[in-house]
């Protein structure tokens, strides 16, 4: 199994999101060709209602405990509530800054 398919389950699991995308962005950075490092991660799920998102990034970051330890280097987390997400974003997350680091 990937990691991108680990992160997907899990987070589908635990949240039962409306909207969730795991977007491998390993090849934006200085890692070897077919990496599974860098993620960015957009989720909208009825858990985020009356949540700061600080609080957002910790449940995730808890279901995800293990691989953020032994597999992920970068998580970009985009986490909206079923009203952020229409009223906000309509489908369009935030765009991942570009790699400042390693010579790319």
């Amino acid at each position: 199994m990937t990691v991108a398919s680990v992160i997907e389950q899990k987070l589908l699991d635990a949240f039962q999101p409306s909207h969730l995308d795991v977007i491998n962005e390993s090849n934006n950075h200085n890692v070897p060709p077919g990496s599974e490092s860098h993620f960015k991660v957009v989720i909208v799920a009825k858990a985020f209602e009356n949540e700061r998102l600080i609080k957002r990034h910790r449940l995730i970051n808890s279901v995800l405990s293990q691989e953020l330890a032994e597999k992920i280097h970068a998580l970009a987390l985009h986490t909206y509530t079923e009203k952020e997400w229409q009223e906000q974003y309509a489908g369009n997350a935030p765009s991942s800054p570009n790699c400042l680091g390693g010579g790319k």
